[in-house]
C-alpha cells in the first residue's frame, strides 16, 4: 500500500474490537460505567469505521489507478456500505443500529458524512480516464476523511492520522506533545504488546480530553513505498524509509473533548 500523506495501513486489531464489543455488552443500567469506559467504546467505534473505509481504497487501488476506465462507480454511497459491512464483520454490531440520540451515534454519522463527502468531492480525479496513478491512496483518503470530521465536529472530537516523527511525510501530521510522547516511551517500547492503544485523560488545550493513540503496522502491501531500498523514491516521489514488515508506522490518535 503506498502512501502519500503518512504512512497508514490497516491492522485486523482484534484486541480493540474486543474493547468495543465489551463496552458494548454492558447493561445500560450499571452504576459504575464511568466515561472512560464510554470515550473508549466511542473511540474505538470511530477508528474502527475509518479503518474500514480506508481498506475500501486500498483494495480498490486498481480500479481507481486504471487509466482504461471513466466512471468506476466508486461512490461515497458504496464505500460507506461497503466500510459499514466489514465493520459489522469485524465487531458483530451493525453501525446503522448506533443511537443516533448518544454521542457515540452523533460521532459515527459525522464520520460517515465524512466519508461519502471525500469520495463524492474526488469523483473528478477518480474517474479521470487516460491517467494512471491518481495519487488517492488510503493515506490521502484518511487524512481527508479526519479533516472533514474534524470540521463537522469542531469542538467536540478529533481525529489525526499521525506517526513517528522520522516516517511523517506531510507536516499536518505532525504529532503533538502527547502523540510523541506516547509514540517514543509507549507504542515503540519493545515490550509494548502489539496492537494494544494506550489512553488517558488530560488537558488539551485548556479542556478535560478523552484521549486515545491507536497503533498502526506495516504490512508487506506498505513495503512497496515504506519499505527497502532506503531512500529509493516511491510511486509518489517520496524516499523509502527502510521499513520492515510489523513495524508500527501510523498512529491513529483521537481526542474526545468533556
Amino acid at each position: 500500500m503506498s502512501a502519500a500523506g503518512i504512512a497508514t495501513w490497516r491492522p485486523r486489531t482484534t484486541a480493540a474490537a474486543l474493547v468495543l464489543l465489551l463496552a458494548r455488552l454492558a447493561p445500560p443500567a450499571v452504576a459504575d460505567t464511568t466515561p472512560a469506559d464510554k470515550d473508549a467504546a466511542t473511540a474505538q467505534s470511530l477508528s474502527e469505521m475509518l479503518r474500514d473505509a480506508r481498506a475500501v481504497i486500498s483494495d480498490n487501488e486498481g480500479l481507481i489507478n486504471n487509466p482504461a476506465i471513466g466512471d468506476k462507480q466508486l461512490t461515497g454511497e458504496k464505500v460507506l456500505a461497503e466500510a459499514e459491512r466489514r465493520y459489522q464483520k469485524a465487531t458483530g454490531i451493525d453501525p446503522t443500529k448506533i443511537d443516533q440520540a448518544s454521542r457515540e451515534g452523533r460521532l459515527m454519522e459525522a464520520m460517515k458524512s465524512a466519508i461519502i463527502e471525500v469520495m463524492n468531492d474526488n469523483q473528478k480525479t477518480i474517474n479521470e480516464k487516460g491517467t494512471g496513478f491518481k495519487g488517492f491512496i488510503p493515506a490521502v483518503f484518511g487524512r481527508l476523511v479526519s479533516e472533514s470530521f474534524n470540521r463537522l465536529v469542531k469542538g467536540d472530537a478529533e481525529i489525526k492520522i499521525t506517526a513517528p516523527i522520522d516516517l511523517v511525510r506531510n507536516r499536518k501530521a505532525l504529532p503533538d506533545s502527547w502523540e510523541t510522547q506516547v509514540i517514543e516511551t509507549k507504542l515503540l517500547s519493545p515490550d509494548w504488546p502489539h496492537g494494544q492503544p494506550y489512553s488517558a485523560t488530560v488537558e488539551t488545550n485548556g479542556r478535560t480530553a478523552y484521549r486515545i493513540a491507536v497503533p498502526e503496522y506495516y504490512a508487506n502491501s506498505c513495503l512497496a513505498c515504506h519499505g527497502l531500498p532506503k531512500g529509493e523514491l516511491d510511486i509518489t516521489g517520496y524516499p523509502k524509509e527502510g521499513r520492515k514488515f510489523g513495524d508500527l508506522g501510523g498512529v491513529m490518535s483521537i481526542t474526545l473533548f468533556r
